[in-house]
């Protein structure tokens, strides 16, 4: 998978992950890949939602420990 972007909201509590990715995502193109690795347990759900809400797609997410990776292609 070709990631063009990571952000890193370890640390972060909702709704900060979601408002970094969405700035990134703002300054891609359409179909880039954008990688957030969290820690909040909420973002799983949350980045479901943000997806399902912008038309952006969430292409995978995976749990790594306590770490939460969500990858997402920008619409």
């Amino acid at each position: 998978m070709d990631i063009h972007k990571e952000i890193d909201t370890r640390g972060l509590n909702c709704p900060l992950p979601i408002l970094k990715a969405k700035k990134a995502l703002a300054e891609m193109v359409s179909g880039q890949l954008l990688k957030v690795v969290a820690t909040d347990t909420g973002s799983l759900k949350d980045f479901q939602a943000f997806a399902k809400q912008t038309g952006n797609e969430l292409v995978q997410q995976d749990t790594a420990g306590s770490e939460y990776i969500h990858i997402l292609r920008r619409r």
